[in-house]
C-alpha cells in the first residue's frame, strides 16, 4: 500500500551479518506527491577509528516511481560528509556522498551507496522501527 502526504523512513542498507562490511544507517522524511526526501545517514563499519563513522547530515533526493514487478519505487540520494586531516595536517574536506535503492512500498530491497573510499552494492535495503 502506498503511503499518502509527507512520511518518515527509518532504515538500513548493507550487508548486517558479513564482519567489516559497511552499513548505511538513514532517517528520511519523504513528501511522496512530489518525491522529494531529505533526512540524515549515518555509515557505520566496524573498522579503526577515526573511519569507522561517516555522518552525513544533509542528505537530499527524490523517490520515483518504477512499476518493475516487486520494485515500485526507485530512490536516489545525495549528501556530503566533512572528513577532518589527520595530524599533523589542519583541515576539513567536503566528501560526496551517494545511495540509491530499488524498493518496494515498504522500503525494502537492493541497493548501493558510496562516500569516499567506503562502498557498497547490491545490499539489502530495508525498514527499522522507529
Amino acid at each position: 500500500m502506498q503511503t499518502l502526504g509527507t512520511y518518515l523512513v527509518n532504515g538500513l542498507a548493507g550487508n548486517e551479518n558479513v564482519a567489516g562490511a559497511p552499513t548505511l544507517h538513514f532517517s528520511l522524511v519523504v513528501v511522496s506527491g512530489s518525491g522529494k526526501v531529505s533526512g540524515h545517514a549515518m555509515i557505520t563499519q566496524a573498522v579503526a577509528p577515526p573511519n569507522n563513522e561517516k555522518v552525513i547530515n544533509n542528505v537530499t533526493g527524490q523517490v520515483h516511481p518504477a512499476g518493475l514487478g516487486p520494485v515500485t519505487k526507485l530512490v536516489a540520494l545525495k549528501g556530503t560528509y566533512l572528513d577532518y586531516l589527520p595530524p599533523p595536517a589542519i583541515g576539513v574536506v567536503e566528501v560526496p556522498f551517494e545511495a540509491h535503492f530499488a524498493i518496494d512500498d515498504a522500503w525494502n530491497g537492493r541497493g548501493g551507496f558510496r562516500c569516499g573510499m567506503t562502498q557498497a552494492e547490491n545490499v539489502p535495503v530495508k525498514t527499522m522501527p522507529r
